[in-house]
């Protein structure tokens, strides 16, 4: 495993990322989900990383990142679409691919059909669309509105296995993985999440933010659809019509998950570099 650790000032905010695969010219920028970070990509980046230069930012508020002062107003789609135009513009990709977990899918979406449009040329949504479904929206910020806190990195460990089962397989070195490279340790010395709560903020003060038809329909570049088999967030109606409408996207289900898969095993390797060099 090989990556460089890096930092870009944009838009105002210090933004961290890991890059693999510097040598390449093709890029891809991989996006992770809502309280993740970039490091969740370490598995499809090294893999990827054969043939692309493969970017994988961490969010403003995750990570390595800089949480931002003006939340109620930047953790949102629109600012983190800016904050995705700025770092590609400083690291001089003119073209590329984008890979988004979730919340990252749909700032890829919201960019492509946008402030990047012409210059992203596929997309992989990563159990994500132009809709979302309720229920899963209220499920995720029940634990990520207020992130629990643990005396040992163990236990830490322990919660992520419960709250993100639905990832579907990951090896015990993975989930170690996972918790190391996602947490932090607060004044008191126990250890929670490695993000900014107030993230949260995006669903009370941007509330149709991941409401994206408009956009979807807007699109004219190839897109592929991963979506998790027991999915609650992207629902089996609504990946049925974004193979129907727009740029009309091949959806392939992932069996043995639900919200959202890993991107961590051979099979789901195999389509993600199928589609992006088709």
């Amino acid at each position: 495993m090989s990556f460089t650790s890096n930092y870009l000032r944009c838009e105002g905010r210090e933004l961290h990322y890991t890059e693999w695969g510097a040598r390449h010219t093709e890029a891809v920028v991989a996006w992770h989900g809502l309280a993740r970070t970039g490091r969740d990509m370490d598995d499809i980046a090294e893999h990827l990383s054969q043939r692309y230069r493969v970017i994988c930012p961490d969010t403003v508020g995750r990570g390595l990142s800089e949480w931002s002062p003006e939340p109620a107003a930047e953790y949102c789609l629109a600012f983190y679409a800016k904050l995705a135009t700025s770092l590609v513009n400083q690291l001089g990709l003119d073209k590329f691919h984008w890979l988004g977990t979730s919340m990252g899918g749909a700032i890829g979406l919201r960019a492509a059909a946008s402030s990047l449009r012409g210059r992203l040329q596929r997309l992989v949504l990563n159990d994500m669309g132009p809709e979302i479904a309720q229920a899963a929206t209220e499920r995720i910020r029940s634990y990520a509105g207020s992130p629990a806190a643990f005396a040992t990195v163990s236990e830490l460990e322990t919660y992520f296995r419960t709250i993100y089962k639905p990832y579907g397989w990951l090896s015990d070195a993975q989930w170690r993985r996972l918790t190391e490279t996602s947490m932090r340790r607060l004044p008191n010395g126990r250890v929670t999440p490695h993000y900014d709560p107030d993230m949260v903020m995006q669903f009370t003060h941007h509330p149709d933010d991941y409401a994206q038809w408009d956009a979807w329909d807007s699109l004219d570049i190839p897109v592929l659809c991963l979506r998790g088999e027991t999915s609650d967030l992207l629902l089996a109606d609504t990946a049925e019509q974004m193979r129907q409408r727009g740029p009309r996207a091949v959806v392939a289900t992932i069996s043995g998950c639900g919200h959202a898969p890993a991107l961590n095993t051979p099979e789901q390797f195999a389509l993600i570099e199928r589609f992006f060099s088709a």
